[in-house]
């Protein structure tokens, strides 16, 4: 076939569809008109609604019920006494547990007891001092001698001399010994006594002045 021919059934066909596209378009407009004037218009009355009564209010909360107590197992109370065991000889006794005491409370500690000693004291120095002085050696006044001599001496319970020694010395031997010898033959004293107050020996010194006037 040639290309004119082609062009014209080309052009044939789109005549064609046109042609069929307007039949269409007018068959289905005139066909809705029709259909459009049949159809009334019809008013639809619609039901007013029902008026609902509203729901009473919810009863207030009551009190729960009490719990419900279920009832104590029954106790099986065994009736029949128990088994008695007869034996040939009785247990021995118990031992007996000494309770321990609590040591009684130490008595109160007494009061320190006053010491009562007191040291031996001369009594009547003046007079019998004076009676040892009196008594100057002889022969020391022969000699023109002077001194002072020192004595210690030990006081028995009775208050007398039992012992004296030469503490410091005059430098003669003869007033020494004159010394302790008078305080043996005329000293007397109150005897030193103990803690109880009992009389007991002490000691006691002094000084003896030997001088010719």
């Amino acid at each position: 076939m040639s290309g004119n021919k082609i062009v014209a059934i080309i052009i044939v066909g789109l005549v064609h569809l046109l042609v069929g596209y307007a039949l269409v378009t007018g068959l289905a407009y005139s066909a809705t008109k029709k259909i459009i004037e049949r159809v009334t218009t019809v008013d639809i009355d619609e039901p007013e609604p029902e008026k609902t009564e509203e729901p009473p209010p919810p009863p207030p909360d009551e009190a729960p019920p009490p719990p419900i107590v279920a009832p104590p197992p029954p106790i099986n109370v065994n009736v029949a006494p128990p088994p008695v065991t007869v034996v040939d000889r009785p247990p021995p006794p118990a031992p007996v547990i000494p309770i321990a005491r609590p040591a009684p409370p130490a008595p109160p500690a007494p009061p320190p007891a006053v010491s009562k000693a007191k040291a031996a004291q001369a009594k009547g120095q003046q007079r019998w001092q004076q009676r040892i002085m009196d008594s100057y050696p002889p022969r020391a006044i022969r000699s023109n001698t002077e001194g002072t001599v020192g004595v210690s001496v030990t006081v028995d319970a009775e208050g007398k001399v039992s012992a004296c020694r030469v503490s410091s010395s005059s430098g003669s031997d003869i007033l020494d010994e004159a010394a302790c010898d008078g305080m043996q033959r005329y000293a007397r004293f109150d005897p030193a006594l103990d803690d109880a107050g009992h009389p007991t020996t002490g000691s006691w010194s002094t000084r003896i002045v030997y001088k010719l006037n």
